[in-house]
């Protein structure tokens, strides 16, 4: 079918008039709705039709009124997501292939920046709450009783991420940092160590590998074990796991093995080692966890932990899009992690 003629946009009070959505349908020989639907249900649309329409969008310089439009169905196609920081790849991965995936269902997603902070997170989420979302992605599932009963009670499908409980408000994708902590204990076991330590954040998540780490240390050693630790306040740097490495080594030079909380603080760990008289991992093992690029092409390559921030992100979009969509989907999802020995131990 073809395009009917585009006819010259008339003018108001010296301006342009606003193109409307029946210019749309006009111009691509569809009717409004269809149009409505390339917005709000593209999947619901023919491809053909779907590129069609999409070509005259661009054409023409169309934008949608959203608010109008939600204020007229009750659906603002709008999804909140919370994460700490988007300025490392650990996060930023996930929440961008989780933005792509409800991108591709129709849905937009504001995104707020918590910095680690509860309170932080509870401010974002009101604010969000104003503008009427559909859904929430939140990360982690520590969060204050306030927001957790307001969470429950909103009535709208929420979906935590990059953790797991036997308790969820409502959908969970993560994994356990208990178990990585555990994991990581069992390789130092494995290769000799007998005086880790631990160099690490103190947001929750650090804190429960801690948990797990040291838990399976006192397991192995005896509850009298004694595993030397310097915890930070999130982010972490590589400036401050060199700062760490000399203040714990001051404190406990029998150290033969380190555990960081994140790869950055595990390359300082590895920088500053050398200078501290200590050869890696001859005489002082280390391992990370993020898996961040650097970690491979690090001399020696980097032993981490790694997760699948992209399938964390993409299956919270398809739990998320399947409760929208009135279906049914999977409580708790455990997408696990990956330990990766490389050089440093």
């Amino acid at each position: 079918m073809k395009a009917a003629a585009q006819k010259p946009l008339g003018k108001s009070r010296g301006g342009i008039k606003g193109v409307r959505i029946t210019d749309v349908a006009a111009a691509a020989g569809v009717s409004a709705i269809t149009v409505s639907r390339v917005f709000n249900q593209p999947e619901t649309v023919a491809p053909d039709t779907l590129a069609r329409v999409r070509g005259v969008v661009a054409q023409l310089g169309y934008v949608p009124n959203r608010l109008a439009g939600g204020l007229s169905s009750s659906r603002s196609r709008l999804v909140a997501a919370i994460v700490p920081t988007i300025a490392h790849s650990l996060f930023s991965e996930s929440i961008q292939a989780f933005s792509d995936a409800m991108a591709r269902a129709g849905y937009e997603v504001m995104l707020g920046l918590s910095g680690y902070s509860d309170v932080n997170e509870d401010q974002l989420l009101d604010a969000m709450l104003s503008r009427r979302p559909e859904g929430v992605l939140l990360t982690g599932v520590t969060h204050t009783s306030g927001l957790r009963t307001r969470l429950s009670n909103i009535g709208i499908p929420i979906i935590e991420t990059w953790d797991l409980t036997a308790d969820p408000i409502d959908m969970l994708v993560g994994f356990s940092h208990r178990k990585v902590g555990s994991a990581v204990a069992d390789a130092f076991i494995r290769s000799g160590r007998r005086h880790p330590a631990l160099i690490s954040a103190n947001d929750t998540r650090a804190q429960a590998r801690r948990a797990g780490f040291i838990e399976r240390l006192k397991q192995h050693f005896g509850p009298g074990v004694s595993v030397p630790e310097i915890l930070g306040t999130p982010p972490s740097s590589v400036s401050a796991g060199k700062s760490a490495l000399t203040r714990l080594l001051d404190m406990a030079p029998e150290v033969d093995a380190v555990f960081c909380g994140s790869d950055l603080l595990a390359l300082g760990v590895a920088r500053q080692a050398p200078a501290l008289g200590r050869t890696v991992p001859g005489e002082l093992a280390v391992c990370g966890f993020g898996d961040l690029e650097f970690a491979s092409e690090m001399e020696p390559a980097l032993t981490t932990v790694r997760v699948d921030g992209k399938r964390i992100g993409e299956s919270a979009a398809r739990a998320l899009i399947a409760r929208l969509a009135g279906e049914g989907s999977l409580p708790v999802l455990d997408v696990g992690f990956s330990l990766i020995e490389r050089g440093t131990t």
